[in-house]
């Protein structure tokens, strides 16, 4: 639907309800991500015959999200002080920041962490310092205010909200037979190898390499799970972790999605709920502002050894240390860090650009791999919206069968039962699916911010019509190269990389190394990186 005729639509809608005030205009942009910086460093802009300034440190960190982020906590644990953490943006996070808008906190990006599972003992001990858990008579327990309210998620689904992301209601029992069966299967693979979050701590078997070295749609051919609904959630959740559809990614990693976690499972299970339901994913922490929340503490001890709007230009070893070349916004002058060690917790695309003589290694993941588009999009509400029948409203609100996937409210978590304003924070991964091209980033950066405002208005507005009528402003933050997709073949190449990834004096510390991108990998790898250099 064009937003000129949405806009129809809604304006009919509210001159039968008695409203013959126009929809008010809708203010916004683009926020957060400066792509101009990045592309200046592309193109060679940026580039300067001498440093203006030389600087010395003991390790310089080369990117602040959440790898970098990691070391430099790893490196302060183990009584390294004497470190330069530097980093593109004008604060740090990479893809888990937060900002706000008239006022309200919203993610910019990641939006959820699940309560880590024992692999992951790296995250633990972070939400242990944090205060987010603590043992109880023996036993760990999470700190609720922290831990995402019910309900959590509802999808809506022929003209109505339901429970759950699956859908359950007017589906006939050919697909509950299937979400059974994809359910025992899941089941049977997660006690046939170690899915394991991080991917450091599996074992890479052959029995996972062939899995990785199919699409995951064409090892659904072959199991024989062909119910077009159970594709769709399959399909959804890909995108949703991966972004790209079940065509793109590898059978490993959409099994991986279920079986390093929660596994699945089929409505009315033991795990789930009553006959008609869907059970909601296990327990995730979240705040209103995502993830940024996290990276904000990571962030806050740091001090003047976080340097923000510095783009990493050249990274060489030489024969006693490394140089590490980096353009400062602020100056409009470059400046010349002469360490000890890098760690280099850059994506691997950047990675290859800027390291001098890149190690085989590096090149090796920057041939294999691909990078998915993303774009989150925050709309400011002047009240609360009316609701369409079935399931209360939840924190994640997926609307079945579009582009985007759903929106969250960042208000979910306050304690203030009061209806008001808030925002919502649109998600829209643009990698290849059954919705998107090849050509997503070219999309991403064309578009004007209009274009995104019409799409979201547009989607959302099919379960909320009245959204369009309390929208005041809508925030759009683009990532060019999100996060890796793991594609079939990739595990094989470069997801067995055990331990911290280290070539000489550099140390490679970012999602990427594992194939695919989520707060657990990155955290992990920026850590074993930094505790390394003890």
């Amino acid at each position: 639907m064009q937003r000129r005729d949405f806009l129809g639509v809604a304006a009919g809608a509210l001159a039968l309800a008695g409203c013959e005030a126009p929809l008010p205009p809708i203010e916004g942009g683009f926020t957060g991500i400066d792509i101009a910086r990045g592309h200046a460093m592309r193109d060679g802009a940026l580039k300067s015959p001498s440093p203006a300034a030389v600087k010395r440190t003991r390790v310089v960190i080369a990117g602040g999200g959440v790898a970098g982020l990691a070391a430099a906590r790893a490196l302060r644990l183990a009584g390294i002080e004497d470190f330069a953490l530097l980093e593109l943006e004008d604060t740090a996070g990479g893809n888990a920041r937060g900002g706000m808008v008239n006022g309200i906190a919203c993610p910019l990006g990641a939006h959820y962490l699940p309560t880590p599972g024992d692999d992951a003992r790296e995250v633990q001990d972070l939400l242990e310092e944090l205060g987010l858990r603590r043992r109880v008579a023996g036993r760990w327990e999470y700190d609720e205010r922290h831990l995402c309210h019910s309900p959590q998620e509802r999808l809506f689904f022929q003209g109505e909200w339901q429970d759950g992301l699956l859908p359950v209601h007017g589906v006939g029992e050919g697909t509950h037979a299937q979400y059974r069966k994809f359910a025992q299967r899941i089941d049977a693979l997660q006690h046939a190898a170690h899915f394991a979050i991080p991917t450091q701590r599996a074992v890479v078997t052959p029995e996972l390499l062939a899995l990785d070295a199919l699409p995951f749609a064409n090892w659904l051919d072959g199991e024989g799970f062909g119910d077009a609904q159970l594709r769709w959630y399959l399909d959804y959740c890909c995108r949703d972790d991966y972004g790209a559809g079940i065509e793109q990614v590898s059978a490993w990693a959409g099994i991986h999605y279920f079986a390093s976690r929660h596994g699945f499972h089929a409505p009315g299970d033991a795990k789930g709920g009553g006959a008609e339901s869907a059970p909601e994913r296990d327990g995730v922490l979240t705040w209103p502002e995502g993830n940024g929340w996290l990276t904000k503490q990571l962030a806050a001890p740091l001090g003047d050894r976080l340097r923000t709007g510095q783009v990493v230009m050249r990274i060489a070893e030489l024969r006693g240390g490394v140089e590490v070349d980096a353009w400062d916004a602020a100056s409009k002058s470059m400046v010349r860090w002469q360490a000890e060690r890098c760690i280099v917790a850059l994506p691997v695309f950047v990675a290859a650009r800027v390291v001098e003589n890149a190690p085989e290694v590096l090149k090796n993941a920057a041939a294999h791999l691909r990078y998915a588009p993303w774009l989150v999009a925050n709309v400011h509400l002047r009240g609360p919206l009316a609701d369409r029948p079935g399931a209360a409203p939840s924190w994640d609100n997926v609307i079945h069968g579009t582009r985007g996937l759903g929106y969250v409210d960042a208000r979910h978590q306050t304690l203030d039962p009061t209806p008001r304003g808030t925002v919502l924070s649109w998600y829209r991964p643009l990698g290849p699916s059954r919705y998107d091209g090849a050509d997503g980033r070219r999309l991403l950066l064309d578009r004007p911010w209009t274009g995104w405002r019409d799409d979201l208005l547009a989607e959302l507005s099919v379960p909320h019509p009245d959204l369009p009528s309390l929208a005041t402003r809508v925030e759009v933050t683009r990532y060019g190269h999100a996060m890796a997709i793991p594609r079939p073949g990739l595990l094989a190449q470069i997801g067995a990389q055990r331990g911290s990834v280290v070539a000489g004096r550099l140390s490679f510390a970012h999602a990427d190394w594992s194939g695919y991108s989520i707060f657990e990998e990155a955290f992990t790898r920026g850590h074993v990186a930094g505790a390394a250099l003890a």
